[in-house]
């Protein structure tokens, strides 16, 4: 049921890429969302937990794996900082004297477009800001309806890949699946 909540996210992401991939045209490669910064000093996690605990290791496998890739950033000499959507994110992040950068809770019960537009918009924001240099979230996603996996994407800066696929062309790729579009529903 948790990982029905988090859909909205992935479809936002999907239909803001191709929004701005449709308005920038036959500018695409100068999109800013694509381009990578010349350093990567500060990298922003975003931890996509629910509101309430008594989900066995839910949240605690997404917060776990969002503080582990943070101390490996470190360890590089990187900034970390924290984005969370979920009280449980939120919460552990301010337990643990993290401040998050953004905050966003209240909804993961019936999550809406616009919730993950703001975050969406926070997220590129800071990124065309130079606020991060590069965005990764963390989230479950759906096995089975006993089991998830933690997931680990880099979001920002976009890939090629993603604005082909939004738009429908094709990747161009060697293999027997060339051409072969990407589910944009997942079904449990």
């Amino acid at each position: 049921q948790r990982s029905a909540a988090l859909r909205p996210y992935a479809g936002a992401i999907r239909r803001m890429t191709r929004q701005a991939a449709a308005a920038a045209g036959g500018e695409i490669a100068s999109m800013p969302i694509l381009q990578e910064h010349e350093t990567e000093n500060t990298v922003g996690i975003l931890l996509v937990t629910g509101d309430r605990g008594l989900a066995g290791a839910f949240n605690s496998q997404i917060i776990r794996a969002g503080l582990r890739a943070a101390a490996d950033y470190e360890a590089e000499g990187k900034t970390v900082r924290f984005f969370a959507s979920g009280r449980r994110g939120v919460s552990s992040l301010v337990f643990r004297k993290l401040e998050p950068a953004g905050e966003y809770t209240g909804f993961t019960d019936r999550p809406a477009y616009a919730n993950a537009r703001e975050i969406a918009e926070d997220l590129v924001a800071a990124y065309i800001d130079g606020e991060v240099d590069r965005v990764e979230v963390f989230y479950n996603g759906y096995i089975s309806p006993l089991t998830q996996e933690v997931r680990r994407e880099v979001l920002l800066p976009l890939q090629r890949a993603s604005i082909d696929e939004a738009l429908g062309e094709p990747e161009e790729a060697e293999d027997e699946h060339a051409g072969v579009g990407h589910a944009l529903v997942e079904y449990e």
